[in-house]
């Protein structure tokens, strides 16, 4: 539902709020209905998101190529995980299992006497998704946040970013007619497009919406969170925000394998121009010629990479002021940056190092750089290393470039890194997030406002639901889930035991 069908503005009331009233209202009434449609019907439904999509894959790719600077092949695989997931959370649906059904049966014998309880997750009501600058399909429109909200059965506002409007709207008109093809209340999906945070901050403030799924930056997701918080009746805010994904470089690996760190470090660091949620912006080793050897290595790969287009003026402007800001403060030293100079709205990629104690002394070295830039902190010694990585706050990654020998020798170090982020890795970039049950895209503030959840996989449905206990209930009363019987075949927890049995 676009703004530019719905009625004139009374005399007197705000447009935005008038608006987003409308847009609320729609959504509370679709969330009344479509709360009530069987899993099963939920699931066609996801599958026939993605079937429009696929229908339109090549003007969504001309048209989202013309508002990003993103080539085809990007914007093609882009467009492959946006359907991917709307079966993931299909194939989750039909399974059923994940509505962790638990039943515990009555004793009347028992005294006091035991009732019957019965408990499931079921949906909150209407979600506002914010879409993506960065990702104009997997975590915008149709992406993650609105296909997990649909699949716990929550009606969905998309608040699409202006940075891909057209490509937003091409997208919404897809799902408008899946909503139609598979029998879906009306206004079960919403779309605005605007410019401005009011539109946003209405949306969120609203009595109707009972939740929030954001990626963006710090400062926006934050505001929202703060706005969420100030309701007379709070809302979760689930927004990824701010993550500088720092790597260790232990020493073994750096003097076996310094070349191939080299080459496919550069690759990451540069990836999309560096406009990747899970860059590496920060590396960390101790000081040795290993390093020496893997710093210069790597200045090579660097200078060999050509500038390329960022994906619009405000990004572009964002990553050239926090790279100049980065490159004034005392202590750092450019280790490598591309030789071709850039041209409109490219990006120049850029690796610096900093002593460890220059970094533990300026705050500023811990700021994310959105962009093709890292860091490398060069530390003295363990202790120091350790030091560094307890200054971090919440990521969505850290990871472990390791052999089996430094893997003996640094439990420490590794144990250490497993408490800053949901996602900790073994030999491998961060750069790329798999869409699965195991994923965790999420970590501790201010990587994300609540680090107990993930944006990315199936335990993403978990951000739109809530417990409810049915005490004493009729067997008709029941949700299927919980009835006796287990007409489903999901798994459910009886009396403190796993079983499928009714």
């Amino acid at each position: 539902m676009s703004e530019a069908i719905l009625s004139p503005t009374p005399a007197g009331v705000d447009k935005d709020q008038s608006l987003v009233n409308k847009v609320m209202e729609n959504a509370q009434s679709a969330f009344q209905l479509y709360k009530r449609i069987p899993a099963e019907g939920r699931a066609l439904f996801l599958e026939t998101i993605g079937k429009e999509i696929e229908k339109i894959r090549e003007e969504l790719v001309a048209t989202a190529g013309q508002e990003t600077n993103l080539p085809p092949a990007r914007l093609n695989g882009e467009i492959n995980r946006t359907i991917g997931q709307a079966g993931l959370f299909a194939a989750l649906l039909r399974e059923g299992s994940w509505v962790e059904a638990a039943i515990d049966t009555e004793d009347p014998n028992r005294v006091p006497a035991k009732p019957d309880t019965r408990k499931m997750l079921m949906p909150v009501g209407p979600v506002v998704v914010f879409g993506a600058s960065n990702f104009p399909f997997a975590f915008s429109t149709a992406g993650g946040d609105t296909v997990s909200a649909l699949a716990s059965g929550s009606s969905v506002v998309v608040k699409g970013h202006s940075a891909h409007a057209k490509t937003s709207e091409l997208v919404f008109g897809a799902i408008e007619k899946a909503i139609e093809a598979a029998g879906m209340p009306p206004y079960t999906v919403q779309h605005l497009l605007g410019s401005g945070r009011s539109v946003g901050t209405a949306l969120v403030v609203h009595p109707h919406t009972r939740g929030v799924g954001f990626t963006g930056s710090f400062a926006g997701g934050k505001a929202l969170w703060e706005a969420a918080q100030k309701r007379e009746t709070p809302i979760p805010v689930f927004a990824e925000m701010s993550s500088i994904n720092p790597v260790v470089f232990f020493p073994d690996t750096l003097e076996k394998n310094g070349a191939a760190l080299a080459k496919s470090y550069a690759g990451s660091i540069t990836l999309g121009m560096g406009q990747f949620c899970t860059n590496p912006g920060v590396l960390l080793a101790i000081q040795s010629p290993a390093l020496d050897s893997f710093l210069s290595l790597l200045s090579t790969e660097i200078t060999a990479i050509e500038p390329a287009k960022m994906l619009h003026k405000g990004i572009h402007e964002a990553y050239c002021n926090g790279l100049n800001h980065m490159l004034a403060q005392k202590g750092l030293q450019v280790v490598g940056q591309a030789t071709k100079a850039p041209g409109g709205m490219e990006a120049q990629p850029v690796v610096a190092s900093v002593s460890a104690a220059d970094f533990l002394a300026n705050p500023h070295f811990t700021e994310e750089v959105f962009g093709p830039f890292s860091l490398c902190v060069v530390c003295e010694d363990k202790q120091q290393l350790a030091e560094v990585l307890k200054s971090f706050k919440g990521q969505l990654t850290t990871t472990i470039m390791a052999t089996p020998e430094d893997v003996k020798t640094n439990t420490d170090i590794i144990e250490l890194q497993q408490t800053l982020a949901g996602r900790i890795i073994l030999n491998n970039v961060p750069t790329g997030v798999e869409v699965n049950a195991s994923m965790v895209h999420g970590g501790p503030w201010p990587a994300t406002t609540d680090g107990r959840f993930t944006s990315v996989g199936s335990s993403a449905i978990k951000r739109w639901v809530r417990p409810i206990c049915f005490q004493n209930f009729l067997d008709e009363m029941l949700p299927v889930e919980l009835k006796r019987g287990n007409p489903k075949g999901i798994w459910r927890v009886v009396n403190n035991v796993t079983t499928k049995e009714g």
